[in-house]
Order: C-alpha cells, then structure tokens, then sequence
C-alpha cells in the first residue's frame, strides 16, 4: 500500500479559502498538479531536498570510480597522466586530486541540470545522477581498452539508441506489456534492494570471510558511524509513529549534525582501502574541507568514433565487443529506470489502473537524454535514482520537487564541501526506512499462482542479493515466459515479452560472448 500525504483538496470556492495560498500559487499549482496529487508546496520542498540529500553521496562517490580510473593510455578522464613514471607505478597524487574534483563538479552540474529537466518536463519525483553499476562498467571494463573520450563517446552512443526507442515507442511500449503482478514484484525488490544499499553504505551489514556478508565488523555494532545510523535510523521511526512532518530531513539533517560533533571530538576519520580504520566513515567523512572554484572542464571532451577504429583501422571483433558492451549499458539503464519510475510512482500512488504513471514518454525522454548528457560531461551515463523513493516518502508527489532537487545539486557545485559534511551512516536511514514503506504492496501478489508467484519471488530475492535492478527484472521475466509456454499459455504473454525476455538471455551470458570474441 502506497503512503499517502495528505488529503484531496477540491477547486470549490470554500477550498480556496480554506487555503488562500492558492490563488497566488495558482499558476504553479497549475502547472505541477500540485492539488491535485494531494501534495502542498511545503510537501514538496521538503520532499525535494530529502531526495537531494539521499543522492548527495553521488558526488563524493562518482568521483572515486571515474577520477580515480586510468583509461588503455594510463590518463586520468581529466586528460592528465595518472603515474609519474613510465613503468605505472607511482601515483601523481596531485594529479588524481584534480580529476576527483573536476568530476565531483561535473557531476552535480549534470545531475542538477537533468533532475531540473525531469521536474519541468516529466513533472514526476525523481532525480537523477551517474548510474552507480554504470559507472563501474565505464571506468573498469571500457576505459582500460580504449581512451577515456572514446569510454565517454560509447554512453553518449547509448543515450542516443535508448531516445530513439523512445520516439519510435518502443520502450513505452515495453513498459505496457509487463504483468502488473510482474510491476508489484519490481517495486516489492526494490524495496529491499534500496534497504540493503542503505544498510551496507552505512557499514551495518559488509563482506564477510566465513559468509557473504554478516553484521558490522565481524558481528557486532562497533565504531561512531554505525552508532550515528542507528540513532538516525530510531530517530527517525519516532518522528514517523508520532506523525511529524518532515520526519525524514530531520532525520538526516541531525544525524549530520551529530556526525560533525563526533567527527570533531574524535577524529574518527575514513575508512582506508587497505581494510584499516574499518570503524571509520564509509563514504562522506562529516567535516568541512576546502572550498574551491569548480573546474567544468571535463564537459564535452567525447570521442563519437574513436573506439570503433584502434590504432585507426576498423575490426569486426572489436566492433561486436563493443556492441555487447554498448548493449550491457543499455538493457541495465533500460529496465533500472523501469524499474526505479514504476516504484516511485506506485509509493506515491501515482500509477494509473493500468500501471503507468503520467507522462511517461516525457520522463522516458528525459532519462534517455541523461544517458546522453553523462557521457557529454565526462561523467558516465546519468539515470532516474531509486532514492527518490525518500522523498515521496516525505511527501513528494510533482515535478516542483525535482526541481528543488535539481536546485540543490546546482547549488552544490559551488557548496561541495558542506554538502560532503553528510555521511552516508546519516542519510542510509532513510533508504532503509523506505523499504519498510515499499515491502508493503507484497500482499498484492498472488503467491497460490505459482505463474505469477515464482516470477515474483525471483525478481524480488534476487534484486538486493545480486546488488542489481536489471539482473531481477531479467530473472523474472525470463521465469514469467517460461512458466508460461510450460503450461501451454504461451498466447497469454504479450509479443514483447518473449522479445525482451530474448534479450535478457544474451544479457546473461555476455561474459561467454566476450570470452569467445576475445
């Protein structure tokens, strides 16, 4: 069951004065259907800002796997060596602190721009960043083959293929052939995908040596961090129980508060990659560093045909190889996004009886463009954030809240060092308070139908235990269809199904095809 915020408010004379601030709001309201999606401005500004703060640790973040990475050359995406000697062996510090900091102002400029766009165009609660998933695949699989403008001109390739399935109504198409039981099962796996980010962002649950994962470090709570989540996470049930409005930035705004403290008094510090300091902060270490003008030059450095001609001649080996990966890309921000508007608009009980939130194309348009736009700025395919769900659980319903969003991501180009103070152990309540407000809609799967109840179990189990959207979408589907030819209901599944369910199967055995190609 979604959670609603509020009540209808009708357009009669007595309702406006009951709220007078209508009629000078009207052409805003208007506009982003404020009323009529049973939000206020207020709902939405503070549901903007939550999602802004659930995203924030993308620009601290992104710029660790895209700043940090060396492309076939040995150069940093800032253009700049990455080794200091010839034989890569020596780290130029200074120089990997340029490009961490051109990324981390890239990528709040891109994100704040596209979020904008969705809050004005698409009109729904959603933001929109570089694609964690995504970004790995750029840094770590493309960048090393090719030069960091040819990784960048492939994301802009795949933005442009995902916007023309978009116009030829392919991928809305897509979108209405999926079982609505198929749909609660996306949202339901998210659910604990987005808990289960939160918990491992904020150190609670980790990698394990005798088991996949376990408790804190080796089974207990300890350090600062974990205890500033934990209160966070308490903290924030108590303002939720007791109704309080704004519960979820409360939350997260004195949970920081209280890291700043800690950080201060204790100088607890980051955890090192080496595996030392494991009590430390995770992501953000909650301290005020240096301010500094942002560099934009990473914007527009892109390759469009380099990487389909190395060393200047074209190989139809390396173009398939390049196909597979561009179509990796593709099929994961194609179904994440899926996935992350179905979520958003069911917890906001903005989906029609059908399924569909409104203005769909425009917020397909929007997010294929992102793809785009990210690889235009050197930052990696940009797609609709799954923690938006926070803000619609603080009572987002419009695209006005996007566009608070999208305000405070262009704001932190120029504030970056206030808003890397929020540790991810003071927003990761958030993301695992969501859960319990998405897990909720379990109940309108038909468990008695194994046709629809083991496609459901699938997508939902295997979503947070692969650490992937796409992967669970894809299991369920490919169980939906088979399940159903097993039982001779084949016409029963809507032609893109079996398409798509056809895709998913090369999409999992991709590391075969690379292998025989390589």
């Amino acid at each position: 069951m979604a959670l609603r915020c509020g009540s209808v408010v009708t357009n009669s004379p007595k309702a406006a004065k009951l709220h007078p601030e209508s009629e000078s709001l009207s052409g805003l309201d208007r506009f982003f259907e404020i009323t009529k999606r049973r939000s206020t401005v207020g709902r939405e500004v503070r549901g903007g800002l939550v999602t802004f703060f659930a995203m924030a640790y993308i620009i601290a973040l992104n710029p660790l796997i895209i700043g940090t990475a060396a492309d076939k050359d040995g150069n940093l995406v800032s253009g700049q060596p990455m080794y200091t000697d010839a034989a890569m062996t020596v780290v130029d510090g200074a120089a990997v602190g340029q490009s961490i900091a051109m990324v981390a102002a890239a990528t709040a400029l891109v994100a704040g721009l596209l979020t904008l766009a969705m809050g004005i165009f698409g009109r729904f609660p959603i933001g929109l960043a570089t694609g964690l998933g995504l970004n790995a695949l750029v840094a770590y699989v493309l960048a090393p083959q090719m030069t960091w403008p040819q990784a960048m001109g492939l994301v802009v390739w795949e933005g442009i293929i995902i916007f023309v399935l978009v116009l030829t109504g392919f991928r809305t198409a897509v979108f209405k052939a999926i079982p609505k039981t198929l749909r609660t099962a996306i949202s339901v796996g998210i659910g604990l995908f987005i808990s289960f980010v939160g918990l491992v962002n904020a150190g609670v649950v980790r990698p394990a040596a005798g088991t996949p994962v376990e408790l804190g470090i080796s089974g207990s709570l300890v350090g600062w961090p974990i205890a500033i989540f934990v209160i966070g996470l308490f903290a924030l049930i108590a303002l939720h129980v007791m109704k309080v409005r704004g519960a979820m930035l409360i939350s997260i705004i004195g949970a920081t508060v209280l890291a700043v403290i800690v950080e201060a008094v204790a100088a607890i510090g980051p955890q090192a990659q080496d595996g030392s300091n494991p009590a430390g902060w995770s992501l953000n270490v909650p301290a005020l560093s240096d301010f500094s003008l942002p560099d934009l030059g990473l914007i527009g450095r892109v390759d469009m045909i380099g990487a389909f001609f190395p060393e200047g001649t074209f190989s139809v080996t390396n173009f398939l190889a390049l196909v597979i990966l561009v179509f990796s890309l593709l099929l994961a921000d194609f179904f994440d996004t899926m996935g992350t508007i179905v979520a958003v608009g069911s917890e906001g009980d903005l989906l029609d009886a059908h399924g569909m939130p409104p203005r769909t194309t425009e917020i397909l348009m929007v997010d294929s463009l992102a793809a785009a736009a990210g690889g235009f700025g050197s930052v990696s395919s940009n797609t609709c954030y799954i923690e938006s769900t926070a803000g619609v659980g603080e009572g987002a319903r419009t695209g006005l809240a996007s566009v608070v969003t999208g305000a405070a991501f262009l704001l932190a180009i120029f504030l970056s060092p206030l808003i890397n103070m929020v540790p991810s152990e003071a927003a990761a309540p958030v993301l695992v308070f969501v859960g319990y407000l998405m897990i909720s809609q379990v109940v309108d799967v038909d468990w008695a139908d194994p046709e629809v109840g083991i496609p459901a179990f699938l997508t939902i189990i295997l979503m947070p235990f692969s650490y992937s959207i796409t992967v669970g979408i894809g299991a369920g589907f490919l169980a939906y269809v088979f399940i159903k030819l097993v039982k001779g209901h084949a016409k029963q599944v809507h032609p893109l199904m079996y398409l798509v369910a056809a895709l998913f199967v090369v999409y999992f055995i991709q590391g075969a095809f690379l292998t025989w190609l390589s």
